[in-house]
């Protein structure tokens, strides 16, 4: 056991690892403190918890999205997820903190869902046509009042979500840590068998929790493809995010050695991929609904592309979608990861852009400055903080390889790495 510790410290996270992980945790903290000032104060506690909810979710999708490319990786294999698939699982396994976070959400459901969702009655607002009533009423438990039916089932369902994603990642950790001990194996067909339904859960779980706590945010508007935007939305940023860190941690060995041009491209490709699969899926969503003259749902677009909301609008038809799109057709530069690295941050940024747009306009007809928007970026930026912090703590439990997974021996002479 001893032979192998020795031989597996050479695939170990970089001391560059280790300083992120001492500034986010600063970061996290200081803002975290202001965050708890906000959340005080009478006259930004309501906006605290509208922020709250945009941090919450723009972390969580990389948190998800990580594990939903884990599954990728081991359903289809690839040098693409080798390089990267020990940050990929440490990604993952922030979900105890998200499980941790999400408290505020449910604590602030009388803050969130005010107005139609709770003053008037969520249950209330659903028009009274038959089926759609009923539907209503199933989903969201009998018994009680409508508001104690609401909160009942957004509970429920929020403790449901995390138990499930704990379990998926739990199972995938423990059978990766297998794979840092002698001897060599193959469990790829264990992963595929786990993958393989995991996604599927995956993409439910996932569509049920932004039912509940994004598009209850207007109870009028319903979209049976707004779950395949949060996903894909999910996943790109956090392929976006394994490119701003593979670049900082390939400044050092070993990743200096591990990642080279191919994977960078592929990872290149992979964010054009699900670019284009985001403006496909928004796109028809927003064709659907205009031209079925759905007046419920016509009304949620109304809102985004008037007062000052449709400049929001068109910043992410340019910059998270058109101008990214046309940079990614350039093969030099999906190789080059000096400059995919500044596309990627710059993708989490319209990211973020895109949640603060479906979010906001539920509290703000209007979209004019405001210094409550300042709590916009306190608040996100305190979960961030934290989040990282507790990415580079998973990152530097293990080794960046699992050495002995049979295709992590076959990696390592594809990238003409020495190894015993």
């Amino acid at each position: 056991m001893s032979a192998a510790r020795t031989n597996s410290s050479r695939w170990m996270a970089p001391e560059i690892a280790h300083v992120i992980y001492q500034r986010a945790l600063a970061v996290g903290i200081l803002f975290g403190v202001g965050s708890l000032i906000l959340a005080v104060l009478p006259q930004t506690r309501e906006q605290f918890f509208h922020s709250y909810l945009l941090g919450f979710m723009f972390w969580l999708g990389i948190t998800l999205g990580s594990m939903a490319f884990l599954m990728i990786q081991h359903l289809t294999g690839g040098a693409w997820g080798m390089v990267i698939r020990r940050p990929l699982e440490a990604a993952m396994r922030v979900l105890p903190l998200m499980g941790l976070l999400v408290i505020p959400v449910l604590v602030g459901i009388p803050f969130l869902y005010s107005g139609d969702a709770l003053g008037h009655g969520w249950f209330n607002a659903v028009p009274r046509d038959g089926h759609l009533y009923q539907l209503a009423h199933q989903y969201m438990m009998r018994g009680g009042s409508p508001q104690f039916l609401y909160l009942n089932g957004v509970i429920g369902r929020a403790i449901l979500y995390f138990i499930i994603w704990l379990l998926m990642a739990w199972t995938l950790t423990r059978w990766s840590n297998e794979q840092d001990v002698p001897p060599i194996q193959n469990l790829s067909p264990r992963f595929r068998r786990m993958a393989a339904p995991g996604l599927i859960i995956y993409a439910f779980t996932i569509t049920f929790a932004a039912i509940d706590w994004v598009m209850s945010l207007d109870p009028r508007w319903f979209s049976t493809i707004f779950g395949f935007i949060i996903i894909v939305g999910e996943c790109l940023a956090a392929m976006c995010m394994m490119v701003i860190l593979e670049t900082i941690l390939s400044r050092e060995e070993p990743m200096a050695s591990l990642l080279k041009p191919k994977e960078v491209h592929d990872h290149g490709k992979l964010m054009l991929t699900f670019i284009m699969l985001h403006a496909y899926f928004s796109f028809s969503q927003l064709l659907i609904i205009w031209a079925g003259n759905l007046p419920p749902e016509a009304r949620f677009y109304l809102r985004r592309l008037n007062n000052g909301w449709g400049w929001v609008g068109l910043f992410l038809v340019l910059f998270h979608f058109s101008v990214p799109f046309a940079l990614l057709l350039s093969r030099p530069l999906k190789r080059n990861p000096h400059r995919l690295v500044k596309l990627a941050a710059w993708l989490l940024f319209a990211r973020f852009v895109d949640l603060f747009w479906y979010i906001e306009p539920a509290w703000h007809k209007n979209f004019t400055w405001e210094w409550g928007y300042l709590v916009d970026i306190v608040v996100p930026v305190a979960i961030g903080g934290l989040w990282l912090a507790y990415f580079c703590h998973n990152l530097r439990q293990k080794p960046l390889l699992p050495e002995y997974d049979m295709h992590a021996q076959e990696f390592l002479d594809y990238a003409g790495v020495a190894h015993d």
